[in-house]
């Protein structure tokens, strides 16, 4: 009898998570409604923002309840089906979560168009990560020709994008990342024109060192202290897309840093967060988009594959650790 293996959240971290906040159960296989299809699990998506869904309390989704599926994008391959628009084999991408089967509403879930990209693309430079890139920087940092964009978290999924998108641009970009490896993949293989370490430079002076115009537009990924010595250096209507901040997901205790609004203020700058979902009317546009930039060699991605369903809760511990290049995922099965 084939079951269905979940892992649900056993817990509400307080700083760091660990394997203690995560279980693994069995479950039945579930059956199909009407206009619905059963689906097999081939990868998962682990995601940095998945830790503030482990907070209890208000923010832009709610919170993943206690002992039910944590949720996030997923690849899958239709098992059975009782929708007219899907038909078993067929590839899927949706949000069915940590689990090896899962139905879902067919209206939930999009084929994946093989001729494009591998299927995995559909997580990351062609899915969710590759459209945040796009909308943020696009629709709200607005970037010019000869223009100094700075990205943090440039080696991340998201990151990366974001650099390559303001190259096409015409404009002048610096990443900011965490090990010497990820800087020279920034500068050697993706064309960046510059890259620090905030881990082992001298983040303010060696960011003065590369913006000797400023700064007009800043791609915030991280927060804390890189963002600090950014935003130090915004020209007069800079504007910052607010992405994430990894560096404070996992602290005890508030962050207390500098107050930004002298600075927005005296630049006229704008700083507005966004959530990627709120662009889903416009997905068809971003998605065709970067997939013409990827097809024709103007956007390179990375991916870090890591092999079993059952390391899926330590490759979202790892995404902490900073050493991941590129989109974090996990291979589940192979198609049939």
């Amino acid at each position: 009898m084939i079951t269905n293996r979940q892992i649900v959240l056993a817990g509400r971290p307080k700083g760091m998570p660990g394997l203690e906040h995560f279980r693994f159960v069995d479950a039945p296989l579930p059956e199909p409604a009407l206009g619905q299809a059963l689906v097999r699990t081939l990868y998962l998506s682990v995601d940095p923002y998945m830790r503030g869904r482990m907070n209890e309390g208000k923010s832009y989704v709610p919170p993943y309840p206690l002992n039910e599926v944590i949720s996030g994008g997923s690849i899958g391959q239709v098992v059975e089906s009782k929708h007219e628009g899907l038909k078993p084999g067929d590839l899927v991408s949706g949000q069915w979560g940590w689990q090896q089967y899962a139905t879902a509403n067919a209206a939930r879930l999009s084929k994946i168009d093989t001729n494009l990209a591998p299927i995995t693309t559909s997580l990351g430079v062609l899915g969710m990560t590759g459209l945040t890139a796009y909308f943020g920087l696009l629709d709200i940092g607005k970037p010019q020709p000869g223009e100094t964009v700075v990205v943090s978290g440039a080696a991340g999924a998201v990151g990366m994008v974001v650099g390559q998108i303001a190259k096409i641009q015409g404009c002048r970009v610096i990443g900011i990342a965490g090990s010497d490896e990820k800087i020279a993949y920034l500068t050697e293989e993706l064309g960046f024109d510059a890259a620090l370490n905030y881990k082992t430079e001298d983040l303010p002076k060696a960011l003065a060192e590369s913006c000797p115009l400023g700064v007009d537009v800043y791609f915030d990924n991280v927060g804390g202290a890189v963002s600090d010595a950014v935003l130090s250096l915004i020209n007069t209507g800079a504007r910052i897309p607010l992405c994430g901040q990894i560096s404070l997901y996992n602290l005890k205790e508030p962050d207390v840093g500098p107050r930004v609004q002298t600075q927005l203020l005296i630049n006229k700058a704008l700083m507005k967060g966004f959530i990627i979902g709120d662009y889903a009317s416009r997905f068809p546009e971003g998605i065709t988009q970067l997939a013409k930039w990827v097809t024709g060699k103007q956007i390179r991605y990375a991916e870090n594959v890591v092999q079993g369903f059952e390391n899926t809760p330590q490759a979202f511990l790892d995404l902490f650790s900073g050493e991941n290049i590129g989109k974090q995922l996990v291979k589940v099965a192979d198609p049939e």
